[in-house]
């Protein structure tokens, strides 16, 4: 069983970061230049962490599999970051944005963390003010705010409905700033394939160059993932194609807990699916819901196409079911609402899959040059793809898997329970619980990289003598030539099914078995098909080209063998769950009023999973979770 030190500050909630802060052994500024640490990954978290350390005088090396960091998938978030700055002097304050927080998690996430992320909201947004990011400013030019899900004030900041881009681009910059005073070195177009262990201390990483097919390694002082997340399990998702989760599983593979793998956001407001040829889902960000009204047919039998539907026959279901926060309820509750509403028969489009998101009233109200002017990339995107204009019909949506609020195991530092080992970003659990509200993603990948893992990291690092480990130690050896046989063992199956088709056959099982909704029997089939698939892989897939040149089946392929055995991980971390809090929705535990209906005597704890060897159940270490400051409450949206 892993044992488990949260290092959780004690004391008010609101002293515990600085507390924290001051008891730390640091690193001096003549030291920091004699350590290594690997960064994984470049988005947002990884980048801005590369840079900070970089700057700080660490010698950091930056990984992405991406040709430029600019790529990463950080990009795509539109709608806004979070920040208790209270411009609008609605009742805002650190304090609230840390209740919504606890609350829109649905009190399963520890109460420190998510009060520190609150806490350094505000420094975010000077930090990207200071860059140059291009918030939206109101007429008097102060930052401008708007609304997102499961809140009752506006303290989201935003860049159009590209806020994603714009601050990747400004840690971007920092990054080339010490790219080119050689503090950090970029190595692009390469793979994380395993994490190496010294002494039980991670001390390095095995790497696959994607265009020549090199294995390479690399040792250091620390390992930090900033990796993301693994939505791709279920194949079709508003994630980029290359993301994944091989980096975190190979952690999970070497000893490193898996902390809720269940827990996955299903976002409501994503481009319907419209055929079996798709590979991926459009996002259309939260943001729209500030002014787009969610509606569906009354008449199931309904033939007139919406603009010729009177209002008397238009169900606004969210403003009716939840009349105190409207469309602007979490996601977790947007999304079960729109599949119980289509379950019902009342989905339109061909597929009956689908919502109408409508911004009539809006454009009669303020004008349709105000109206476009919030949304007017997302407008854009939409009719690209659709071929439909979203200010003459309204827009069909529908949920789509987005983030994964599971992740690593760490603790308070971003320490994973495999000293030198960290994780920020999406690639942890650590600041949302059961459900993330919209406009926090960023703000947590920021918080971890530009203020968190600087500071913390320097407490392992000073313990531990510089540049003890080097790659002539036989464990990088060791690990080498196993990622090279693993690669070896695919290219030679030679089969008649390609990695896709896997893919694509895995993701209809999870989204069936493990989706919006779960129930015992589903999650136990799971169980049943998912193995059975990965048997099949390993002896029929189809792998062109060899280990030695650019091969994407190959990369995919080595991806999909992690998503096989990690999706049964999910599954059986969604079955163990006997109970339905946020995004996990279990079909046997809701109220008379068919909301999530928590069991907080016997599951107010993060469940930490230990991998024991293949085909071996993994074991399960349960971290109980307190609450001390924001005692338990129901959630409730309604009243």
């Amino acid at each position: 069983m892993l044992t488990l030190d949260s290092k959780i500050p004690q004391g008010p909630i609101e002293e515990g970061w600085t507390n924290h802060k001051n008891n730390l052994r640091l690193v001096g500024p003549k030291n920091r230049p004699n350590y290594k640490v690997l960064v994984v990954g470049s988005g947002l978290a990884g980048a801005s962490a590369a840079a900070s350390m970089g700057a700080m005088g660490y010698h950091v090396e930056c990984f992405c599999f991406q040709d430029s960091p600019r790529r990463a998938h950080s990009i795509a978030a539109q709608g806004g970051i979070n920040a208790a700055k209270n411009y609008r002097n609605d009742g805002d304050s650190t304090w609230r944005l840390f209740a919504d927080t606890q609350k829109g998690g649905d009190y399963r996430a520890r109460e420190q963390n998510v009060y520190r992320l609150a806490e350094l909201s505000a420094a975010i947004i000077d930090q990207a003010v200071a860059q140059g990011v291009p918030f939206a400013r109101e007429y008097g030019g102060k930052l401008a705010n708007r609304s997102f899900g499961g809140v009752l004030v506006e303290r989201t900041f935003y860049c159009r409905g590209e806020t994603g881009q714009q601050l990747l681009l400004g840690a971007f910059s920092a990054l080339q700033e010490q790219l080119a005073a050689k503090n950090v070195t970029m190595h692009t177009r390469t793979e994380l394939m395993d994490i190496v262990l010294v002494d039980g201390q991670a001390k390095g990483i095995i790497c696959r160059n994607l265009e020549t097919g090199d294995i390479t390694s690399h040792a250091a002082d620390a390992v930090v993932l900033a990796t993301g997340g693994y939505g791709n399990v279920y194949y079709l998702s508003t994630n980029a194609k290359g993301c994944n989760v091989t980096a975190a599983y190979r952690a999970y593979k070497r000893g490193a807990g898996f902390a809720n793998p269940s827990f996955v956001q299903i976002h409501p407001t994503s481009i319907p699916a419209s055929g079996d040829y798709q590979s991926k889902l459009t996002l259309m960000s939260e943001s729209l819901r500030n002014d787009g009204r969610i509606w569906v047919p009354r008449n199931p039998d309904e033939t007139r196409k919406p603009n010729e539907i009177p209002e008397e026959d238009r169900y606004y279901y969210l403003e009716e079911r939840y009349p105190r926060f409207g469309n602007l309820v979490p996601r977790d509750v947007a999304a079960r609402n729109a599949k119980d509403v289509c379950d019902k028969g009342l989905g339109v489009g061909s597929t009956g899959y689908g919502v109408y998101l409508d911004f009539g009233r809006a454009i009669e109200k303020l004008g349709e040059n105000v109206v476009v002017g919030r949304y007017a990339n997302l407008f854009e995107m939409y009719e690209r793809i659709t071929d439909e204009d979203p200010r003459k019909v309204p827009m069909r949506i529908y949920p789509a898997v987005h983030y994964t609020m599971g992740g690593l195991w760490v603790d308070y530092n971003l320490m994973t329970n495999i000293p030198g080992l960290y994780a920020i970003g999406e690639a942890n659990f650590a600041d949302h619980g059961a459900n993330r509200l919209g406009a926090s993603s960023l703000m947590q990948c920021l918080a971890d990289g530009y203020f968190i893992i600087p500071v913390t990291i320097g407490d392992y690092l000073s313990r531990n003598p510089y540049g003890q480990v080097t790659t002539d130690h036989p464990a990088f050896k060791d690990a080498e030539n196993a990622v090279r046989q693993q690669q070896e063992q695919l290219l030679s199956i030679n089969g008649s099914r390609s990695v896709q088709s896997f893919h694509r056959e895995l993701g209809k099982l999870m989204w069936e078995h493990c989706g919006i909704s779960r129930n015992v029997a589903g999650l136990k089939k799971g169980l049943k098909l998912i193995p059975e698939l990965r048997e099949e892989f390993w002896q029929d897939v189809k792998i062109l080209g060899s280990g030695r040149q650019l091969n994407q089946a190959l990369e995919n392929a080595g991806r999909l063998a992690d998503f096989l055995e990690f999706g049964e991980l999910m599954c059986r971390d969604a079955l163990l769950r006997d109970e339905s809090c946020g995004c996990h929705f279990r079909e046997d535990h809701q109220t008379e009023e068919n909301e999530a209906l928590r069991n907080d005597e016997d599951f107010a704890h993060v469940a930490v999973f230990e991998y024991k060897g293949n085909d071996q159940t993994p074991e399960l270490t349960k971290e109980p979770i307190e609450f001390e400051a924001l005692p338990l409450a129901s959630r409730n949206y309604k009243t």
